[in-house]
């Protein structure tokens, strides 16, 4: 009897942290990749910068102005002074994207916050990671987002660092909210700036 009793206490605890799973809001890890030319990012060393929205599509302006701002705060931080666009020495030119991803529905276009394929010195952007939550209850919806930073020299266009970034969370996780997933995702995107040239690091967060 004593077993039984176990038993059952034991099945209960794991009921129930599958319960938790099915319902806690998740966050994926933000996958990083990062491409560097050294010698013309050394020569930028305090310089001033604009922070530009990629060419392209239409925006969602209130939308992308969060992605915008999380950017020039990482630079900010990394010793770096923003300026207006006359008096800029380089462009952080800014693209994001986040998608409502539905398990089991067709998936639709994502809802464009941002634009502009990587034209410049490392080729085009990524694509979307997919969020799958394998608690009971099956998959959650998720809001995948995409980032990528391209910083180019303001006189001769050539750029000289790029990042892309990826990250999915929960529909209903307090990062799905658009402040708190650019700042994650930026946070992330510049951890221990500059990273290394062609290396995908994988940025845990927390909510």
């Amino acid at each position: 009897m004593r077993m039984n009793r176990l038993t059952l206490a034991a099945m209960a605890a794991i009921a129930c942290a599958l319960s938790a799973c099915a319902t806690a809001p998740k966050a994926g890890p933000v996958s990083v990749t990062r491409f560097v030319e050294p010698a013309a990012l050394a020569s930028t060393a305090g310089g001033t910068f604009f922070v530009e929205t990629a060419p392209g599509i239409e925006m969602e302006p209130d939308r992308l102005s969060a992605y915008k701002a999380a950017v020039a705060r990482e630079l900010t931080e990394q010793g770096y002074v923003e300026s207006d666009r006359a008096n800029a020495d380089f462009l952080a030119i800014v693209r994001a994207e986040t998608s409502l991803n539905r398990p089991g529905v067709p998936r639709r276009g994502p809802v464009s916050v941002g634009v502009g394929g990587s034209t410049g010195t490392y080729g085009s952007g990524v694509g979307l990671g997919v969020g799958i939550n394998l608690g009971g209850g099956g998959p959650k919806e998720t809001l995948d987002t995409e980032l990528g930073v391209m910083l180019r020299d303001a006189q001769s266009g050539a750029t000289f660092w790029e990042g892309r970034a990826q990250f999915s969370v929960s529909a209903n996780s307090p990062l799905a909210v658009s402040g708190a997933n650019a700042t994650a995702i930026a946070d992330a995107m510049f951890r221990e700036f500059p990273g290394n040239n062609g290396e995908t690091i994988e940025v845990r967060v927390s909510q």
